[in-house]
């Protein structure tokens, strides 16, 4: 097989908008899978990966991708060609944790999924001879086609809409997971969600899967309330018409809240709301700080004496190959209409699309090719 020719939105300087280029990738090894990519999700770590040089610029970069699978190398067992497939991040199979089915914590993540290379340091993605950071997450799918793996694809069932199901494998997994799988959120629990983007929401429509009541988002933006209450929200608060986070959540749980979950990475707010946890609270933290130095100051005694649990959560805990699925079938049973928060724009859209994103007036935006 040769290398195959195609357009891909290529990362050059941090900050710098993203350029269509020409490029040509590596024809798929025997462990590879080659997928024409229909749709692909913007989300806040391509970014950061561009923007903090998380890998060699220039990178194609794109984590949330889906599409046909149009090759197999041979030792592919899991696809085959003509599959339907939604990407996610990749994972070695080997390590404990892989093997504990906790494989959003594999050993091995940040080379397979940071790294801009395949582990024998070879990159699958060059222009003119100039060889681009590739493999980001196991895809780099901001492309019109992307070389994944049998631990990172997920086959998709028949009737879904393909070019939506990306996000699916990143930001939309790690909202509904950090509820269900991650804090376990027990039925009737109370809950807090900070921040309603993508993430956020998709914590909401799986909070109310369990029933949480009271349910509450803390949003900036008029419209994102309105629509997490549309979602299952119980009550919203703007956090900029209520200086006193802590008071404002206690007026809604006198008791204290069971569970909160955090996007904003915001260290005031998180800590405004560990003071409103009730006893034996859990917090869990998926959002990234504004500095990479952010950091929050909790008093120990309260801590210790509410039995509060802080904990970090990558990827809502998820096995994809066990969690798309169950996702999928909450989607289409209407539990869980993720498709509410996209927008899509067309592939060559893209620096509209994260202008748009990054402004608030989308919550997800999906890059469709076709």
């Amino acid at each position: 097989m040769s290398a195959l020719s195609m357009t891909a939105a290529v990362a050059r300087e941090p900050g710098a908008d993203f350029s269509l280029e020409t490029v040509r990738l590596d024809a798929p090894r025997p462990d590879e899978i080659l997928v024409r990519v229909v749709g692909v999700g913007i989300c806040h770590t391509d970014l950061s990966a561009r923007d903090h040089r998380m890998l060699l610029l220039p990178a194609v970069l794109g984590h949330e991708g889906s599409g046909i699978v149009e090759r197999v190398g041979a030792d592919v067992t899991k696809v085959a060609e003509g599959d339907a497939v939604a990407l996610s991040f990749r994972s070695c199979g080997q390590c404990r944790n892989c093997q504990a089915g906790k494989p959003s914590y594999c050993l091995q993540f940040m080379m397979l999924n940071f790294a801009g290379t395949r582990p024998d340091g070879s990159k699958a993605i060059e222009r003119d001879g100039e060889p681009l950071s590739s493999n980001f997450f196991g895809q780099s799918s901001f492309a019109t086609h992307a070389l994944a793996y049998e631990r990172n694809v997920v086959k998709l069932p028949p009737g879904v809409p393909v070019e939506l199901m990306g996000p699916l494998g990143c930001g939309i997994q790690t909202g509904a997971g950090g509820i269900l799988r991650s804090l376990d959120c027990a039925p009737g629990s109370s809950l807090v969600v900070l921040g309603g983007g993508s993430v956020g929401l998709s914590a909401v429509m799986a909070g109310k899967i369990r029933n949480c009541n009271p349910l509450v988002v803390v949003e900036p933006h008029a419209s994102r309330r309105a629509l997490a209450l549309e979602l299952g929200a119980t009550h919203v608060i703007d956090p900029k018409a209520a200086p006193d986070l802590t008071a404002a959540l206690r007026e809604i749980a006198p008791a204290g809240l069971d569970y909160a979950f955090d996007t904003s990475g915001i260290p005031a707010v998180i800590q405004a709301t560990a003071a409103a946890m009730g006893v034996r609270g859990q917090i869990g933290l998926v959002g990234g700080p504004p500095t990479p130095d952010g950091a929050i100051t909790l008093p120990i005694l309260m801590v210790m004496a509410a039995g509060l649990t802080i904990r970090g959560i990558v990827e809502g805990d998820s096995d994809p190959d066990v969690f798309i699925p169950e996702l999928i079938e909450h989607y289409r049973a209407g539990r869980f209409p993720f498709d509410r928060l996209i927008r899509t724009y067309k592939f060559d859209q893209i620096n509209q699309a994260i202008h748009d994103q990054h402004g608030g007036t989308v919550i997800k935006a999906v890059l469709v090719t076709g």
